[in-house]
């Protein structure tokens, strides 16, 4: 098991916060493809959810961000 750092959002009540923390990789789904991502980014949606604009998570927590740079592990 590795960890990796990321922003994690939670919901408490209507406000969306965001924390960076380390995470351990067994939270991701299973049977997907493992990146070792180098750079990442949050676009303008992970901006509205941070600012609580829309519902565009269903789910918490979530960690935001599909844009990123890396290779397949």
């Amino acid at each position: 098991m590795s960890t990796f750092k990321g922003l994690l959002l939670s919901q408490e009540g209507k406000a969306v916060r965001g924390e960076i923390t380390a995470l351990s990789d067994d939270r991701l789904p299973e049977d997907d493809t493992i990146v070792d991502v180098a750079y990442s980014t949050l676009n303008y949606k992970d901006a509205m959810i941070l600012n609580g604009l829309g519902r565009l998570v269903r789910n918490y927590p979530h960690v935001p961000g599909i844009d990123f740079v890396g290779t397949v592990a």
